[in-house]
């Protein structure tokens, strides 16, 4: 069956969720996308979209909007937890500069508007009870049942189309709980995010709506876990406690904090299968990874531009499928397993380990500004479009 000739159901309006249910209306599908939630919104975060996830939104003609909502990145900036700058990675030197700071509910809306303007059918209220792959059947909580051509299952960490594609895979606490809040900016902060690292603790903020707002969120190892998810809400002293011994621009900021989420972060094996019978993974449905290489969001628009443009290809639907997933399966390994290995370098917590290692980093970006930018060029230069 052609791609022009199919009825899609996504399952999940989120970054993934939406921006394959625009590609693919773009295509001629018809496309429905179910939302478990009575509305479509995303409170209380900030992300990063970086060049590789900017060029699918370019190419799904959202370019423009994602300008408006976002704010353009200018550097990143690592620096010691007292207060001293490590280095400036200056996102100039990238040669693509498409990268952004923006709001998720923005970047939700942003898509959200886009999939309804390509004709996309977005159902709210909409719980799925349980999936079988063969047909495939959806099966909601009110005892009514859909049969698409294809599902997606675009529904995040605790996905019901996961299970029925390959069961479910227990994830394990990696000994460390992240805080997040948003505050007014305080400091001024133009279009810069910083880094600030310590012992076994960091602190990443970056600003937001036009600079109006920062973005903080703050990890810290420790030996008992929180629930995952980070709806959780937390006493904004503990976040200060934890972070006392940090320097005057991390008090500045944490003193401003009124509200604050806490979460536990798990590690979840990427999906061994991402596709069944006519079922498909995107997002964190296929590969939940943690939040230190600011990944997530853009490793799900790359998913949405592959699938849409797999399921373009002639053949049975089962070979296209397995299209998607062999072009995606390796960066994504790739691109969870560096998120892994970014947390123990900001988290350095022996004192001549640690000034070795800032000393090496302030050396190689006084030098060598190019080859430190260079590092990225594997993940920012990765173009799904082309």
């Amino acid at each position: 069956m052609k791609l022009g000739d199919m009825n899609i159901t996504v399952i999940g309006a989120g970054v993934g969720g939406l921006a394959a249910a625009r590609a693919l209306a773009l295509r001629g599908a018809r496309v429905r996308v179910l939302e478990q939630a009575p509305k479509i919104e995303e409170v209380g975060a900030g992300l990063q979209v970086s060049p590789n996830g900017a060029c699918v939104l370019r190419a799904l003609g959202l370019g423009g909007a994602l300008q408006a909502a976002g704010q353009r990145a200018e550097a990143v900036r690592l620096m010691d937890y007292r207060g001293a700058s490590v280095t400036r990675l200056d996102l100039g030197r990238l040669s693509n500069r498409d990268y952004f700071f923006v709001h998720r509910a923005d970047l939700i809306d942003v898509l959200a508007g886009g999939a309804r303007e390509a004709g996309v059918e977005i159902v709210l209220n909409a719980q799925v009870d349980s999936l079988q792959t063969d047909g495939p059947v959806i099966r909601m909580t009110d005892g009514t049942e859909a049969r698409p051509d294809l599902v997606i299952g675009a529904d995040g960490l605790h996905s019901v189309v996961r299970r029925a594609v390959c069961g479910s895979l227990a994830p394990f606490f990696t000994g460390q709980t992240a805080w997040r809040a948003i505050v007014p900016n305080v400091t001024g902060r133009s279009s810069e995010a910083r880094v600030h690292m310590g012992p076994k603790r960091h602190l990443v903020s970056y600003p937001l709506r036009g600079g109006d707002r920062l973005n903080l969120v703050a990890v810290q190892e420790r030996e008992t876990w929180v629930e995952e998810g980070w709806r959780q809400e937390d006493d904004p002293d503990t976040l200060r406690a934890a972070f006392s011994d940090f320097g005057d621009e991390v008090q500045h900021m944490l003193a401003a904090v009124e509200q604050v989420h806490l979460w536990g972060l798990f590690r979840h094996p990427v999906a061994p299968d991402w596709h069944r019978g006519g079922a498909v993974l995107v997002g964190d449905a296929a590969h939940p990874m943690l939040p230190f290489l600011a990944q997530g969001a853009n490793m799900a628009l790359e998913d949405a531009w592959v699938l849409a443009d797999a399921l373009s290809l002639p053949g049975r639907l089962e070979t296209r499928l397995a299209a998607y997933q062999t072009r995606r399966r390796d960066r994504v390994l790739k691109v969870v397993d560096a998120a892994q290995s970014n947390a123990w370098k900001y988290h350095l917590s022996f004192p001549p380990v640690r000034w070795a290692a800032h000393q090496a980093i302030r050396l190689g970006g006084a030098l060598m500004p190019d080859r430190m930018m260079g590092q990225f060029s594997w993940l920012y230069e990765h173009d799904v479009t082309q």
